[in-house]
């Protein structure tokens, strides 16, 4: 419906419409979601088919999928790919309303934390008010970053923030469909960040839709979920009007970057699903990564 209406705007329309969108329509949807699934909600509260470490189905903007499946899934990867350890420092950049946290509840112990920082403010007030009375390690942060649709009082832009910790603090930093929503000089500075406060010889996954040969064949052949048929001053976007929606990069572009941060891409990359690939780990490409000792 929504692509349908983008239509009969005029394009130079279209940014303050999609404010105005974002400003009356979405919390209008909001509060129609939240009053269509909360006696449902109560009700799985209630019996125990919900714990209260799961956030109410209305509360949920972290994408599709089942909440605690994929974060169980998630985990798995980090500690059989990345050798996450019970005692690590974790990062997690884009917590959202802590898919990734709930799960991490019941493996980081004996001196292990974690600390979550997203720029959507009631996914962190769900999260300090629900995870983190239960497990004081486990703490969370507003970044007051700019976003048109999340945070649009932002004060930040995402190409200027300072994440707000020492560094080399953690021993694992992740993100998760963060930079798959973010503009080259966004990735650049928060991966200068993330260098920045990762220990060395610390370990990062970050997950991106990248553009290699493959992929690009794959697209060609309208196997793909996106196309990305548009570039946006350098990167590949799928929407030119809303170039954040989806963001892809070149796997050369990607892999210089990284080593211009001192990090080490840990081969293989782990290709998704997101493009066509069959038989595949997961839906975007994983890069896991060691910041280097020297």
């Amino acid at each position: 419906m929504q692509k349908a209406i983008k239509r009969f705007i005029p394009t130079s329309w279209k940014p303050e419409a999609r404010k105005l969108y974002y400003a009356l329509f979405k919390p209008f949807v909001s509060i129609l979601k939240r009053g269509f699934h909360f006696i449902p909600d109560k009700i799985e509260l209630l019996t125990g088919k919900r714990s209260r470490l799961t956030p109410p189905k209305w509360m949920l903007f972290v994408g599709a999928g089942d909440f605690k499946a994929i974060g169980e899934k998630l985990l798995g990867h980090f500690i059989e790919i990345a050798g996450l350890k019970p005692g690590d420092r974790v990062l997690d950049v884009g917590c959202g309303i802590g898919r990734m946290a709930v799960p991490l509840t019941g493996y980081l112990k004996n001196g292990g934390s974690y600390e979550g920082i997203d720029i959507v403010t009631d996914g962190i007030r769900w999260c300090k008010k629900n995870i983190t009375p239960l497990y004081p390690n486990f703490r969370f942060q507003l970044a007051n970053v700019y976003n048109e649709a999340y945070n649009p009082k932002g004060k930040y832009k995402a190409s200027e923030y300072r994440f707000l910790y020492k560094d080399e603090s953690f021993d694992f930093i992740f993100l998760t469909s963060v930079f798959t929503h973010m503009l080259r000089p966004e990735i650049e500075n928060y991966l200068s960040e993330i260098c920045r406060v990762l220990k060395k010889g610390g370990r990062c996954l970050i997950t991106m839709f990248l553009l290699n040969e493959t992929s690009l064949k794959l697209i060609e052949l309208k196997q793909s979920s996106f196309y990305f048929r548009y570039n946006f001053k350098g990167d590949r976007v799928n929407d030119k009007e809303n170039p954040c929606d989806a963001v892809a990069y070149d796997e050369k572009y990607t892999r210089k970057l990284y080593n211009k941060n001192n990090l080490e891409i840990l081969e293989p990359i782990y290709y998704g699903s997101w493009c066509g690939r069959k038989e595949t780990l997961c839906y975007q490409d994983y890069i896991f990564s060691v910041k280097k000792i020297s």
